[in-house]
C-alpha cells in the first residue's frame, strides 16, 4: 500500500485523486491533506481519509477547521499558512506527494517534498515552468521520481515507455482550443468572463479554464515538456484537436508516431502517476473508437492565440523569464476574472512585462531569484494594466 500526501485536496485534482484512493483502498492510503480555504470539504475529507496531518493555507480559517473536526479521535496535526502547506508536503512516511495546488504557490511545497525524499506526482505545471532550473537538479540530487500527472505530459510519458534513449525526435501536444476555438478572432473583443469559462470538453478551475481559452495553458505545457523530456523548443509542437481524445503524441527518430488515447478526464493520468510502473485494473468506462467518432486536427491560429508565441519566446529566453511569464499570466488572468481588464488585454500585459524583464533575466537563477522575479512580475502586471488603452465604446 503506497502512502501519499495530497496538496490541493479540495480542487479538481484533489477530489479525483481521493476518488482513486476510495476505489483502491488496498493500494493507497492518505498521510497528509492540504488545501486553500474550503473548510467544509476539507473537514469531510479528514473524517473520511483520516490523515495524520492537515493544513489550510488561509490561516483565518484555522479556528473554523479546528472546530469542524474537533469530534475526531485521534486528532490529526493541524497547521496553516504557507509554512503549514510546506510542513504537510515533507511530513512523515508518505512515499509520493500529489501536487494539485494551482499556480506558483505549489513551488515551495514541491521543493520541500523533494528534499524530504518523496516522489512527486506533478499536477502543478507551474512548478517546472517557474522553478525548472531549481527543481530538476534537486530531483537528481535526492534521487526521487518526478512523474507527470496532467493528461498531456502523462500521455507523452506513457508513449515513451520502452523507447530507447535517443529515440525521441518530437513531441506533439494536443489542445482542445478552449472556449473560443470556433469564434472568429474579430469577436474576441466582446468576450465576457462567463464566455471564457465555458470550456467545451473539460471541467476545471477558473484559472486553467481561462488559460485554455487563451491557449496559454498549451504554451506553459510546451515549457514543462522541455524540462520533463529534454527536447529543445524546435522539437515541441502544439496542434488543436477538438475532441480531446488523443492526449498527446510523440514522433520517434524513424518517423513512427505513438499516441495515447482515452476519454477526457484526469483520473487516468493521476492513477498512472501514482501506480507507475504498474497498471491497475479499474471499472471505468472502456474506451471505444466507434463511439468517439471522427478525430480532427488543425494548426493553432496565432492571431487568435498570441499567448502561445509568448510562451515559446519565454522558454527560449530561459533563466528567470519563464517564471516572469507564469506570474504575469496568473496576475493578468486574475484581473480578467475580476473584470478589471479585457480578455484581449491578457496577452498584451504579459508581453509588456516580459519585455521589461529582458535586461534583468537571470540566466542561472537561484530560488531567491525566481521568487523575486515572480513577485516583481505580479506588481508589473498591476502597473501595466493601469496604462492599457481603454476599450472603445461602439455607438450604433
Amino acid at each position: 500500500m503506497k502512502a501519499i500526501t495530497l496538496l490541493g485536496s479540495t480542487g479538481s485534482i484533489g477530489t479525483q485523486t481521493l476518488d482513486i484512493v476510495t476505489h483502491h483502498p488496498d493500494k493507497f492510503r492518505i498521510v497528509g491533506l492540504a488545501t486553500g480555504r474550503n473548510v467544509d470539504l476539507l473537514a469531510q475529507q479528514v473524517q473520511t481519509f483520516k490523515p495524520e496531518i492537515v493544513a489550510i493555507a488561509d490561516s483565518t480559517k484555522l479556528p473554523e477547521l479546528q472546530e469542524a473536526i474537533a469530534h475526531l479521535d485521534p486528532q490529526p496535526i493541524i497547521v496553516s499558512g504557507t509554512e503549514g502547506i510546506v510542513e504537510v508536503a515533507k511530513y512523515g512516511d508518505a512515499e509520493a506527494v500529489v501536487t494539485g495546488i494551482v499556480g506558483c504557490a505549489g513551488l515551495l511545497p514541491t521543493i520541500a517534498a523533494i528534499q524530504a525524499g518523496k516522489d512527486i506526482a506533478l499536477a502543478n505545471k507551474e512548478t517546472l515552468i517557474a522553478g525548472g532550473p531549481i527543481v530538476l537538479p534537486l530531483v537528481e540530487k535526492y534521487g526521487v521520481k518526478l512523474l507527470p500527472a496532467d493528461s498531456e505530459h502523462s500521455a507523452i510519458f506513457q508513449c515513451l515507455q520502452g523507447v530507447p534513449n535517443g529515440g525521441l525526435r518530437r513531441i506533439i501536444l494536443t489542445a482542445s482550443g478552449g472556449a473560443f476555438r470556433d469564434w472568429p478572432v474579430e469577436k474576441l473583443a466582446t468576450v465576457k468572463v462567463s464566455d471564457a469559462l465555458k470550456h467545451p470538453n473539460w471541467s476545471m478551475g477558473q484559472k486553467i479554464t481561462v488559460d485554455s481559452a487563451t491557449m496559454m495553458n498549451k504554451g506553459l505545457e510546451v515549457i514543462e515538456a522541455h524540462y520533463l523530456f529534454g527536447l529543445d523548443y524546435d522539437h515541441i509542437d502544439a496542434v488543436i484537436h477538438p475532441q480531446s481524445i488523443i492526449h498527446s503524441l510523440i514522433e520517434l527518430q524513424d518517423t513512427s508516431v505513438l499516441a495515447q488515447l482515452g476519454w477526457p478526464g484526469m483520473r487516468l493520468p493521476l492513477l498512472y502517476a501514482l501506480s507507475w510502473p504498474e497498471r491497475i485494473a479499474t471499472d471505468w468506462k472502456p474506451f471505444d473508437l466507434i463511439t468517439c467518432g471522427d478525430l480532427t486536427f488543425r494548426a493553432p491560429d496565432h492571431a487568435k492565440y498570441p499567448c502561445i508565441n509568448l510562451a515559446y519566446a519565454a522558454g527560449r529566453a530561459a533563466g528567470s523569464m519563464p517564471a516572469v511569464l507564469n506570474a504575469a499570466n496568473e496576475q493578468a488572468v486574475a484581473l480578467f476574472l475580476a473584470e478589471k481588464i479585457q480578455f484581449l488585454d491578457i496577452p498584451k500585459v504579459i508581453e509588456q512585462v516580459c519585455d521589461r524583464h529582458r535586461s534583468d533575466n537571470h540566466s542561472t537563477p537561484s530560488l531567491d531569484d525566481i521568487l523575486a522575479a515572480d513577485q516583481w512580475a505580479r506588481q508589473a502586471v498591476s502597473e501595466a494594466s493601469h496604462h492599457l488603452n481603454p476599450t472603445p465604446v461602439l455607438v450604433n
